[in-house]
């Protein structure tokens, strides 16, 4: 095409969301010259690491060509759009703050069509599909960048025509032993790993209205591939949904730098494998109670480790929790010292520097769909410990359908993201069940057994290193993630071309 078109990203709040997000843009402009990608970026009251990031990117003269971030104006005070308040608040806020941003993304669009820029799509996140909205306003093609895996997609479309269609609720199958059958599952699910949100009665109405938006938009790209999630995308390729593009994994490579050296330097000295790898992402953090539980099963167990060992947020305060300033004191008296030789608490670390050094020979995880995707990439296997939002149903994938991992506690529930007004009413606040160093213990000892007290370490590390090779050829020319992504581009290259034509009518 000899004119450049714009696609417009809104993501959602969070690195989380963020980065896989530019991943997409850095894929998409790299296959299409013609491309170019502006990212509106909406502004949460707390520090998320959003700015620092985009700042960096700008900065790249490779990288900020035809990528460019735009930060949106805060809009006034005003009432909530959905009526909810939930135990799920943080979600449901998010989601009401963005689409409370509708007035600024219909000025950006405006702006840029008033300026003569061909707009060929706008890709919206999970929290921001109230914005296929203002794409249609304009008559533009929207899509949604999903974030999560196509299971848990398909979960939530089958809640809400669990609703739209037969009338009932999939919360009311809180606390059940009801196993339900998910077309995006081969596998009966269980009520208790079905994501927190949709076992909450005002949570749930977040999720349905989000499936339904998603039900709008002319495709859906997922960051998944399609050789690891095939039975699930074959269930969202039935002609009910949107078109489907699975373009992954679209997974961040940072280069380590200030403490992630000194935690290379360690991991450089260990033997190949060795290594477990315990980290429960930017958000998970655990009680003085369950820190001596794990403690006691590391110590218990021998093995070489490495923990990202997270302080617990302070009552009233938002955001993600942060590091202990000395983990001596959360961590039972001696332990440093007992274990000095074979392992290592560290705080915050680069997880994919972690993942992909040599040492590393299994992974405990909160089961965040990026992890998930990054213990792939590596190769690494993984003993789930969801903690929040869909991870439960993430590990299920995983251990169950996938048969990719072991479980520690599946059904774990962690209170981490309540709401400052949530953590005042103590009716509302139910304390996580302890896991117990008995079963942290088995789990990491199935995790890294080598085949010598059993085979299902031996099976699973088999899995993932099949599922390692077939990650990286997704990608690669004639893969099946590069050729779905080849459809999307030519749907954007027909609608960047039928704008043109449209224009030059009107002109």
């Amino acid at each position: 095409m000899e004119n450049a078109a714009e696609v417009i990203f809104i993501p959602g709040h969070g690195m989380g969301h963020l980065v896989p997000a530019v991943e997409m843009g850095k894929l998409l402009t790299s296959r299409a010259e013609w491309i170019s990608v502006t990212f509106l970026i909406i502004g949460v009251p707390f520090g998320t690491g959003v700015d620092s990031y985009t700042q960096s990117l700008s900065q790249d003269a490779a990288g900020a060509r035809r990528l460019r971030f735009l930060s949106l104006p805060p809009p006034p005070p005003q009432r909530r759009e959905n009526a909810a308040a939930s135990s799920s608040a943080q979600d449901i806020n998010a989601f009401d703050h963005i689409s409370a941003h509708k007035p600024a993304v219909r000025d950006v669009i405006s702006d840029f069509s008033g300026s003569g820029r061909v707009i060929a799509g706008v890709v919206v996140d999970m929290f921001s599909a109230d914005m296929i909205d203002v794409a249609d306003e304009f008559g533009l093609p929207s899509y949604v960048f999903y974030t999560s895996g196509a299971g848990f997609l398909g979960l939530k479309f089958y809640a809400q025509t669990l609703k739209d269609d037969h009338g009932r609720d999939i919360s009311d199958y809180r606390d059940s032993e009801a196993e339900l059958a998910v077309p995006s599952f081969s596998h009966p699910v269980p009520a208790k790993v079905l994501p927190t949100p949709m076992l909450d009665k005002y949570g749930l109405l977040l999720v349905q209205h989000c499936a339904r938006m998603i039900r709008r938009a002319k495709g859906i790209l997922i960051n998944t591939f399609l050789e690891l999630e095939a039975h699930a995308i074959a269930s969202l390729s039935d002609g009910k949904f949107p078109s489907v593009y699975p373009v992954g994994p679209l997974i961040n490579h940072p280069g380590g730098g200030g403490d992630d050296e000194e935690v290379k330097r360690w991991l450089d000295e260990q033997p190949p494998s060795s290594v477990v790898f315990l980290c429960f992402g930017s958000y998970g953090s655990f009680s003085a109670e369950q820190v001596k539980e794990i403690a006691a099963a590391l110590q218990r167990g021998g093995w070489r480790f490495l923990w990202c060992l997270r302080r617990p947020k302070v009552k009233g305060e938002i955001g993600a929790p942060g590091d202990y300033s000395d983990p001596k004191e959360i961590l039972p008296e001696t332990f440093l010292e007992r274990t000095q030789a074979r392992g290592k608490v560290i705080g915050w670390a680069a997880q994919m520097m972690v993942l992909s050094h040599p040492s590393i020979g299994g992974f405990v995880s909160h089961c965040g769909w990026n992890s998930i995707l990054e213990s792939v990439w590596c190769g690494v296997p993984v003993a789930a410990w969801p903690m929040y939002a869909e991870q439960q149903i993430n590990a299920f994938e995983l251990v169950v359908e996938l048969e990719m991992g072991v479980d520690i506690k599946m059904e774990y529930r962690s209170d981490t993201l309540k709401s400052p007004e949530e953590e005042e009413d103590d009716g509302n606040i139910q304390s996580p069940v302890i896991v117990s160093a008995d079963e942290i213990e088995c789990g990491i000892r199935k995790l890294m057994e080598d085949g010598s007290n059993g085979d299902h370490g031996r099976i699973i590390r088999k899995k993932m290193k099949d599922m390692k090779e077939k990650s990286r050829l997704a990608l690669l020319e004639g893969g099946s993630s590069y050729n779905f992504l080849g459809h999307f581009i030519n749907d954007l290259a027909h609608q960047a071309k039928s704008s043109q034509t449209s224009r030059i009518v009107k002109e």
